[in-house]
């Protein structure tokens, strides 16, 4: 089957991508797979180009949400989490001036809300984006569902970025979440490319999806024209206490096929290493990076899931000798 990676002026800025088209990618030979990666992040982006990430969970749990995988569900009552209430604005920002001291210039938010909903707690959370924006950092939210007026407001105080993760393929969205619908994934990521705001989208892998769930979940998002700035790649980490619990760790090989498959359908978009990072030795991550990420995220959490360790990552970039982070 012609897999459509040969012709690279045609496929640079394809939106019909099928599933069968994507499968033929994804199975390609990994060396091979990883070589047309490799050659179309070096024909469309500056592969030196490494960029930090930081991430602050800035609400913590209560979260009214049922995502299987996720600790923050107020439907997971086993889970041990420490909720907490919506962070003060001078707390956030100077959270964000450590980041930006760290190397950090992108400064990332999260609240565990469904949805934003108008008042005292959106106009801080829209303070805090202006205020990181003051720092000189890229700004980015993930607060839940949104409609197209707070989408608005959130980019006249400057936001870079809105993450609003697919997760996983339609068809099986289903067995992840029932608190909300694939439909209103799409229509928030709609409020937000219509406000004119970098879409930060991607999913995770391991929460016992085909592989034809992987494929459809690019193919979602390689049919928004432009692609998605952003997609973070995530590998499951399982959290005692969550539906998905006991699932075992994905084999870090699935995740270089991902985020090499992810690079050949969407080349210039920055994909990101996201969750799972903490389990990956040096050598693994650094394929991934040859496979097309380029991207991190930085910090010892991810919202409430551990991340590499800082040190651990100084470590990482040394290795990468003349691979210079933002």
């Amino acid at each position: 089957m012609h897999d459509g990676t040969d012709d690279r002026a045609h496929f640079s800025f394809r939106h019909d991508w099928t599933v069968e088209e994507i499968l033929a990618i994804h199975d390609l030979p990994l060396l091979e797979l990883i070589s047309r990666a490799n050659a179309l992040h070096r024909a469309h982006q500056d592969v030196g180009d490494v960029q930090k990430a930081s991430l602050l969970s800035i609400k913590t749990g209560h979260c009214p949400e049922d995502c299987g995988y996720c600790p923050q569900s107020s439907h997971h009552g086993d889970v041990d989490i420490e909720a907490a209430d919506l962070m003060r604005v001078d707390h956030v920002l100077e959270k964000a001036k450590l980041a930006r001291a760290a190397g950090a210039d992108r400064f990332c938010m999260g609240a565990a809300w469904r949805q934003v909903r108008d008042g005292a707690e959106f106009d801080a959370v829209l303070d805090m984006v202006k205020g990181v924006r003051a720092l000189g950092m890229e700004a980015c939210v993930t607060l839940g569902m949104l409609n197209e007026s707070q989408a608005q407001r959130l980019k006249q105080a400057g936001l870079t970025a809105y993450n609003h993760n697919l997760d996983t393929g339609p068809d099986y969205y289903g067995e992840i979440i029932s608190t909300r619908t694939y439909d209103d994934r799409l229509e928030t990521l709609a409020a937000v490319r219509g406000a004119g705001i970098e879409m930060c989208c991607g999913g995770i892998i391991g929460m016992g999806e085909s592989t034809a769930d992987r494929a459809a979940m690019l193919r979602v998002l390689a049919a928004f024209d432009p692609h998605p700035e952003s997609v973070p790649i995530n590998a499951l980490v399982p959290v005692a206490g969550t539906p998905l619990g006991q699932r075992e760790r994905v084999d870090p090989l699935d995740l270089v096929r991902m985020i090499a498959t992810t690079r050949i359908l969407m080349p210039k978009a920055r994909v990101r290493l996201s969750a799972g990072r903490s389990d990956l030795s040096r050598e693994t991550q650094i394929l991934c990076m040859v496979a097309g990420a380029n991207s991190i995220f930085y910090g010892e959490t991810l919202l409430t899931t551990p991340n590499a360790e800082v040190h651990a990552d100084n470590a990482l970039f040394a290795a990468l000798a003349g691979l210079a982070p933002r």
